[in-house]
């Protein structure tokens, strides 16, 4: 049997979705139909799920028609990008809450502030309309996952600005680091109790929290 001849595939290249809003509106009617269309999408996501999400269930919710959508949102991707924004801009604003300089006077205080961290983090991102879902979308859809990866930028930056200050003699290098993994640590605990709900969330982050703190009480050690 006569072989085939290779053929070069060629790998259709997917068009890049715009992401942000077309408009973002000053009036207040426009601005209040602006975050309506939010507020529905939110619930819609908390309802069906990312994978069922679609503008023509926004906009039967919302009682608005798909051009009325459309004039501020170029596609549902934008929305879901909207809303990962803000719950990101929620828990990060919590840091300097809880890493506050008396935080690193003993590893007790250290653990017990970033257990009271985690669990409030958990509890906003809980609270928030479809917050489980919008963090899912940003990890599982590929065109979101810099919300959170600026997220985390921003998270490392602020949490190795306090470890600075508390540690001044160590090297940035290794406060970088300690930050970085203490994100990624906390937000896969997050992604647990929101995958298993009977899980103990206190305990869950006390534990994330004695790693993290015993880890950060060795700087002391190194100075």
């Amino acid at each position: 049997m006569p072989s085939q001849p290779n053929r070069t595939r060629r790998t259709a290249k997917r068009p890049k979705l715009a992401l942000s809003p077309k408009v973002v509106p000053a009036q207040s009617r426009a601005a209040e139909t602006y975050e309506h269309l939010l507020t529905v999408t939110a619930q819609v996501l908390a309802d069906v799920g990312f994978e069922l999400l679609t503008t023509n269930l926004v906009c039967e919710r919302a009682k608005l028609s798909p051009p009325a959508l459309y004039r501020y949102f170029p596609n549902k991707y934008a929305m879901l990008h909207e809303l990962g924004l803000r719950l990101m801009q929620k828990q990060n604003a919590l840091i300097p809450q809880w890493l506050t300089p008396a935080a690193f006077k003993s590893a007790k205080k250290l653990e017990d502030a970033i257990t009271g961290l985690l669990l409030e983090t958990y509890k906003v991102t809980r609270e928030t309309t479809g917050g489980i879902w919008i963090m899912r979308a940003l990890r599982a859809i590929p065109m979101l996952q810099d919300v959170r990866l600026e997220s985390a930028k921003v998270v490392a930056s602020q949490v190795t600005a306090r470890l600075s200050e508390a540690f001044p003699k160590s090297a940035q290098e290794d406060l970088e680091l300690i930050s970085r993994v203490a994100d990624s640590m906390s937000y896969a605990a997050l992604e647990m109790l929101f995958d298993d709900p009977l899980l103990d969330s206190s305990a869950v982050m006390r534990l994330v929290a004695a790693s993290l703190a015993s880890h950060v009480a060795r700087l002391k050690g190194k100075a």
